[in-house]
């Protein structure tokens, strides 16, 4: 069986060394690739796609459009009005699911125990949608988006909105705005993430950097005090639902985690 992850870029991907590593764990022989696709090719990639495929996972920018291919979609992907997982049965997508919104819960559960009333997301795009959505999973009743345009954060914030919880959102800018809430998410490139952000950012209790490469980002590197929940943290817990999702086998988490961890320190050292 085959499955792959799909974005533009997508060489820096390690999807694929979480999901093999799985296989391998668990003895299945399938295979798990990386496929550069971009937003107006992803329709014609998935429509060729015969009955040997079983998954693909979606990164950036193809989360949102991938919403549209399925015949069927979980509440959690309608929620955040994206879906980074495509589950394949004779090589039509029957299934749409969003792994990074549970995935984000895991995460930062595994790593922090406390009340999370209140967080703060930097970016407005379809991470910070599933992100955002996350913090209202984990107990948050007002969750502030910080972006540079907003009206770039008009769908996350909606998706929030959306939450059962009925939470309150807010939009502050990204340049100079204060962060609040037990709990700082950053979805925001390593290049914006400047002196002024870093110090405002400085004294939040839980500091969740999406990003696993580069490592550590200016905001991850500050961490001192509180608790760093990392890209490699919710890269792990997403991948090990998508990996039962396309495999219906329980997934061999530790295995993966370990697979991840080595190759990017293999890849730092090179």
């Amino acid at each position: 069986m085959h499955c792959a992850v799909l974005g533009d870029p997508i060489a820096h991907s390690l999807s694929p060394v979480l999901h093999r590593a799985g296989y391998a764990a668990v003895g299945l022989d399938w295979d798990y690739e990386r496929v550069r696709v971009d937003e107006r090719g992803l329709a014609a990639f998935v429509g060729g796609l015969d009955a040997s495929w079983r998954g693909l996972s979606l990164t950036m920018p193809l989360k949102r459009t991938a919403l549209t291919l399925a015949a069927e979609t979980t509440g959690r992907a309608r929620l955040a009005g994206a879906a980074n997982t495509l589950v394949l049965e004779g090589g039509a997508v029957v299934l749409a699911d969003n792994t990074d919104l549970p995935g984000a819960v895991a995460a930062v559960r595994e790593r922090y125990d406390g009340p999370v009333t209140a967080g703060t997301v930097l970016g407005g795009g379809a991470t910070a949608a599933s992100t955002g959505l996350a913090l209202c999973e984990l107990g948050a009743r007002t969750v502030t988006l910080m972006v540079r345009s907003p009206e770039r954060a008009a769908e996350a914030a909606a998706a929030i909105a959306r939450h059962p919880s009925a939470p309150r959102v807010e939009v502050r800018s990204l340049a100079g705005d204060p962060v609040s809430g037990e709990v700082v998410v950053s979805t925001v490139p390593a290049a914006a993430q400047d002196a002024g952000l870093v110090a405002r950012c400085a004294g939040a209790p839980v500091l969740f950097e999406v990003l696993y490469e580069p490592w550590p980002t200016p905001l991850a590197a500050a961490v001192s005090d509180g608790v760093l929940v990392g890209g490699m943290d919710l890269l792990v817990h997403q991948a090990a639902l998508q990996f039962e999702l396309f495999t219906g086998v329980p997934a061999p988490l530790e295995a993966m985690r370990t697979a991840g961890v080595d190759a990017l320190a293999e890849r730092r050292a090179g």
